[in-house]
Order: C-alpha cells, then structure tokens, then sequence
C-alpha cells in the first residue's frame, strides 16, 4: 500500500506550470525580436536604399563607353593596351640583336615566318629601372601602317574599363609623356595610348637598315 501511494505521489511532486513556461518563452522570444528586428521606420529606409541602389547600378553599367583593354604588367606596374591594337599574345624564345638600332629596340624575333622588332617600353619612355624582370611575353601590336612586339613580365587579363571613369595620369606620377596614355583607372592600371604609340615615327627602325 505505501509503495503504490508514494507512486502515484511522485507524478505530482514534479507538475510542470506550463503557463509559467509559455509566459517565459514569449517574453524571450520578445526580447529577441527586440534585439534583432529594426523599427518599421528603419525597415522602411533601408528597403528603399536598396531600391535606389538596384535602379541605379544597371544604369551606371550601360551608359558611357568602354575600352577593352589587354592589362599587362611590366617592372611591377600594371599596364593596358586597347585589344583592338593586339593581334597576338607571343612567347618570347629567340631574340636576335639588331645593331645600329636605338637601345629601346631590343632585336627581332620571327614570328610564324614574319619578322618583327621588339621594344622595351621602359627604355622607350625612359623609366626607371626597378630590378630584374622576366620579360618573356611579346604583345603583337598592329595598325595599318606598324606591326611590331613590346615586351612584358606577365599577361593578367582582358577587362573593360569605362572611358568616363579613367583619370588624366599624370606623367610626373607615371614617368610617361602625356601624348602616350589613354589615362589612368580607378584601381591604377595605366592605360597607354597604343594608336600614338604605333604612328611614332621614331620606332620605324627598318628603313635605315635597308636603305644602307
């Protein structure tokens, strides 16, 4: 009999107040809401930053002109060249000197049976030097009137660079003459202009050479 009573007793030394445990449970719950929801008003303004910001950025990225640039770096900087000028990415293998040419005028190097002189931009714009580089990449640069190949380290990529965004460079800031650069972008590729580059008159080297 004692045993049976303490039995039936146990279940109700340890009745849940379940009302206790709702009333906390909502209070917490409310305590969350409170720490991680904002106020309608700074849902209101922050649903409508996102609009404005939605509306805008699809009409920054259509308008204006943009250059398709091949960026290249050369003595540690970053460098483009508009793509409509690039015929072709070269591997530099044998470079045979040229004598009696400027010291910018490397040698040539035949390309597929076409020979081509191949210039080093650092000492054409006569920058400084910054140490040893690789220099084992040829870029073909080709116009109606000039084709020849520019030396540098590495090849990084093609991308498009809006007109509009890119900033007058200035030639104390990147040791290259203004008549040579297409400007500098936002996140400081210099971007040269290959057209002036390809009608200097001083990089025909051939003419003296065969008229001797």
């Amino acid at each position: 009999m004692n045993g049976k009573s303490d039995k039936e007793s146990s279940p109700q030394s340890q009745t849940i107040d379940w009302d206790s445990v709702h009333q906390r449970l909502r209070a917490i719950q409310e305590r969350l809401d409170g720490n991680w929801s904002p106020p309608p008003e700074k849902v209101a303004e922050i649903l409508r930053t996102r609009a404005e910001a939605l509306a805008r950025e699809p009409e920054e990225e259509e308008t204006g002109e943009s250059l398709e640039v091949l960026e290249f770096s050369l003595a540690y900087e970053r460098y483009g060249l508009e793509t409509m000028f690039v015929r072709e990415v070269y591997l530099l293998k044998e470079l045979t000197p040229l004598p009696g040419t400027p010291p910018f005028v490397l040698g040539i190097i035949n390309v597929r049976g076409k020979i081509l002189s191949v210039l080093d931009l650092k000492k054409f714009f006569d920058l400084p030097e910054k140490g040893l580089t690789d220099l084992n990449r040829v870029i073909v640069l080709s116009s109606d009137t000039m084709e020849f190949g520019v030396l540098a380290d590495e090849i990084i990529g093609v991308r498009s660079i809006l007109t509009a965004a890119l900033q007058p460079a200035v030639p104390t800031m990147t040791g290259i003459r203004e008549e040579y650069l297409r400007g500098l972008s936002p996140d400081g590729t210099v971007v040269l202009d290959a057209a002036t580059i390809l009608n200097d008159k001083n990089i025909i080297v051939f003419q003296e050479v065969d008229g001797g």
